[in-house]
């Protein structure tokens, strides 16, 4: 499995041991990453040289960054081994079990592993999650999945159940437009067999021509799922939940956030399809503890320290929605980390909109991920600060964030600012 420390290919890799097979990795990096542990538990051996001798009897998996000229895709050619991409070869896993795709452009994460952890312990089930997390076992039947829209790589899926979260503009060194992105997400929902659950309250949702039985869900009366009686406080949110104008059930959940109610109602809507009852969806959404590197909190003292993986305008703003409603006597500090040329081009605007939810913002350089900077000759952080209220660069040192007391620090980047999210909880542990 080559690029093995991706978030996808290496819950891949762990479904695959379970299943029964020997399971080799390499990736290229040679920094830590954090799905390096499961695979390790696992038994799972990662080389980052050309020392292991492939041969005629394996495949070979590859993430779709590894290119077709990478060295061990040219030693797999010149061995005429099968190589599958990533999203290929899940596509045909799907087709063993009754699956349950999860896409979305926000939230999908989290709504996966929400969904594993009702579902696994009353009618078992193994999962593909985005942030590193696979488990599989023979005798399930049910395969729950993050589905990724990027390069339409969900189309490779054969889901019997889908979840759309939402839609929305992204990944715009691919989608032409939202009209790109919905034409994605309508053929996505079209190759569903049984239902398709989706967010009713959206627009671009709502346009799609679904052929598919569909519940659509949200916090307006039209919807067929229907959360009503909303209350946010520091403790979470309590709600009522009605399918079809039939009262279904209340739920009191320790959860922060209108996204995260959201999640929850397509949880729900899908846990009730299966055939849950509304009291056993309470206990285990109750025990649901989140999902890697979604507002997963180190609390020093006064201080809290969270890493999460927002970097799109919309998941920006829903995070610090959720630390207010947290935390709403805290000083809201956010450390962020712009993801890819393209994106900040496109949303500068928006981003620092949603920035400016903050009282005190401090972003990087821009993480070029897949794209030059050459290509980019004009795009720096400095198109978002220049727009923030209380904004400056951050260099990678923690010396600007060592005197802040009684706050939330936001780090919020889906790569790599880990670095000065850990120095400066030692930093902390040492004051």
């Amino acid at each position: 499995m080559i690029g093995v420390k991706g978030a996808g290919l290496s819950a891949l890799a762990l479904i695959l041991k379970d299943l029964g097979n020997t399971v080799v990795g390499y990736d290229d990096e040679k920094k830590y990453q954090f799905t390096e542990d499961k695979l390790i538990d696992a038994g799972i051996k990662i080389y980052s040289d050309n020392s292991f001798n492939l041969t005629s009897d394996m495949i070979v998996i590859r993430s779709t960054a590894v290119k077709f000229d990478h060295p061990e895709i040219l030693k797999a050619n010149a061995k005429k081994i099968k190589i599958y991409e990533y999203n290929e070869f899940l596509g045909e896993l799907t087709k063993e079990f009754q699956t349950v795709a999860v896409s979305g452009c926000h939230g999908k994460t989290t709504t996966t592993s929400m969904l594993k952890t009702v579902v696994d312990k009353i009618l078992g089930c193994n999962y593909l999650v985005g942030d590193g997390s696979g488990y599989a076992d023979k005798e399930n039947r049910l395969f729950l999945i993050e589905a990724c829209e990027y390069r339409r790589n969900f189309l490779a899926y054969n889901p019997s159940i889908s979840v759309i979260t939402n839609i929305d503009l992204d990944h715009v060194d691919y989608f032409k437009d939202i009209d790109d992105v919905k034409e994605a997400y309508q053929d996505f929902a079209n190759k569903t067999k049984d239902l398709v659950v989706i967010y009713g309250d959206d627009a671009n949702s709502r346009s799609l021509k679904i052929d598919t039985e569909t519940l659509y869900y949200g916090l307006e009366a039209y919807n067929d799922v229907v959360a009503s009686n909303v209350v946010y406080d520091e403790n979470g949110i309590n709600f009522s939940v009605d399918i079809k104008e039939e009262h279904l059930g209340h739920f009191s959940l320790p959860f922060y956030g209108r996204h995260l109610l959201l999640n929850t109602l397509a949880v729900i809507a899908v846990a009730d399809y299966l055939g849950i009852k509304p009291e056993l969806i309470q206990e285990r959404l109750a025990r649901f503890k989140g999902a890697n590197r979604r507002f997963n909190e180190v609390i020093i003292n006064d201080n809290v320290i969270v890493d999460d993986y927002a970097h799109h305008p919309s998941e920006i703003r829903a995070t610090i929605e959720a630390a207010r409603q947290k935390y709403p006597d805290k000083d809201i500090v956010v450390v962020f980390e712009p993801h890819t040329f393209s994106r900040t081009k496109e949303f500068a605007k928006e981003i620092a909109e949603a920035l400016n939810q903050a009282d005190e913002v401090h972003v990087t350089e821009i993480f070029k991920s897949r794209e030059k900077k050459e290509n980019f000759p004009d795009v720096t952080s400095e198109i978002i600060i220049k727009e923030l209220y209380n904004g400056k660069f951050l260099e990678r040192n923690i010396e600007p964030l060592e005197n802040y007391t009684n706050s939330v620090m936001l780090f919020m980047s889906p790569k790599d600012i880990d670095d000065i999210r850990l120095a400066l909880i030692e930093r902390l542990k040492d004051f």
